[in-house]
């Protein structure tokens, strides 16, 4: 009995094609929308924490200020070099401590010029952040002791100033100073708050203090903890170093900031993950909206064949038998949306991916659940519809005209 209802079925929808297929529209949208939705939601919390493991590993960052708003940071004394050393020798689970300052600056090399972050660091710097030189070598000890006029480059400095050339030896201006290249950093791409972290030139920190902010403030410090230590007690004892130095008794608020690289990736990602599913929630309302519209084209159907209902009834057909055969072509037009649909998500989310630079995640989990989701679309709402039609009385749709 069911081999001959999924027979009817197929036969009743190939009868009408166009209208099958403007039936199952709304299945196909809401499949397509739910499974792109979670796809790319999935490749943008994999790109966030790629990009938040990019700015280092293990990594804690100090800064002056409290925030007291969105990207507000309250006034606060500067660190210096004293602070870095003093936090590099007293804490033993570092493995890097980097103290850097940074301004923004126009880089000029010949006709080209270029508006980007002149960062003031050491070889710690690079150590901390995970970068790597993909061309040239870093600085050299008398190069940051006596803050030498060389720079390190990154790949967005190197492609807008340079081209395609090597620029291993060349010169560029700085305000009225100038460096000479003598590294290339690899590429790292946009930070997840949308930086470009390859638009930054690299020069010794005393290079930065002495020549162009004219003192000895260090901007941030940054601080990785090695592998197999505990970040947590290398935070606290931070924390309980800087305020001693700082002079802020026991109680007091600090003046200043210990962030965390873990919990700043983990609320990046659980933001991520909450927006895609209230995006999957949204886009599964035109499932809905499809299953009425299955609902309806049911009920057109039975009344278009309530002759062929009252015959089937007549010659000896049960009433289970009736409803099997309109239930089943409900649910072969739902679940045929249902494999459109993840055919044009999975295709659509491979293109979507490669536009917005996100990874492409397929996830088996939501296809499988999409597909069922359909297929319970037609249960549903074809239910009423199959109903109906059984409890036809003979000699009634007999007659019907």
């Amino acid at each position: 009995m069911l081999w001959s209802s999924f027979v009817l079925a197929g036969r009743a929808v190939r009868r009408n094609v166009l209208r099958s297929f403007l039936t199952v529209l709304g299945i196909v949208i809401g499949v397509a929308a739910v499974i792109i939705m979670v796809i790319l939601g999935g490749g943008a919390t994999l790109e966030v924490q790629r990009q938040i493991e990019s700015l280092g590993s293990n990594l804690l960052i100090v800064r002056p200020g409290q925030r007291v708003g969105p990207g507000v940071l309250s006034d606060a004394r500067s660190f210096n070099l004293d602070d870095a050393m003093t936090l590099r020798n007293e804490v033993p689970g570092l493995d890097a401590v980097a103290p850097a300052a940074s301004l923004p600056m126009t880089a000029v090399v010949g006709n080209r010029k270029r508006a980007t972050n002149v960062t003031g660091g050491d070889n710690a710097y690079f150590k901390v952040r995970n970068w790597k030189l993909v061309s040239g070598r870093s600085f050299t000890e008398n190069e940051l002791r006596a803050g030498k006029a060389v720079c390190v480059i990154g790949a967005t400095v190197h492609r807008e100033l340079f081209d395609q050339e090597d620029p291993i030896g060349a010169r560029i201006r700085l305000r009225r100073a100038s460096c000479d290249v003598i590294g290339v950093l690899e590429a790292k791409g946009q930070s997840s708050v949308g930086l470009d972290q390859d638009d930054l030139i690299v020069i010794p920190l005393k290079t930065l203090q002495r020549r162009f902010t004219g003192n000895q403030n260090v901007g941030l410090i940054y601080a990785s903890v090695r592998a197999g230590d505990s970040i947590d007690l290398a935070k606290a004892d931070i924390e309980r170093i800087m305020k001693e130095r700082r002079m802020i008794s026991p109680g007091d608020q600090s003046d200043f900031m210990v962030m965390d690289m873990r919990e700043i990736s983990g609320l990046l990602t659980t933001t991520t993950k909450i927006l895609t599913a209230l995006l999957g929630a949204v886009a599964s309302v035109s499932l809905l909206v499809g299953g009425i519209g299955i609902m309806n084209i049911m009920l057109v159907s039975v009344t278009e064949r309530t002759r062929e209902i009252g015959i089937r009834l007549a010659i000896g057909a049960q009433e289970d038998e009736v409803m099997m055969q309109f239930l089943v072509e409900a649910v072969v037009l739902s679940s045929l949306g249902g494999l459109i649909g993840i055919a044009l998500a999975i295709g659509a989310s491979i293109w979507l991916a490669a536009i917005l630079h996100v990874p492409f995640v397929f996830k088996f989990g939501i296809v499988v659940f999409a597909f069922v989701f359909s297929a319970a679309v037609g249960i549903v709402f074809g239910y009423f519809p199959a109903r109906r039609a059984a409890r036809l009385d003979p000699i009634e749709a007999l007659r019907h005209e």
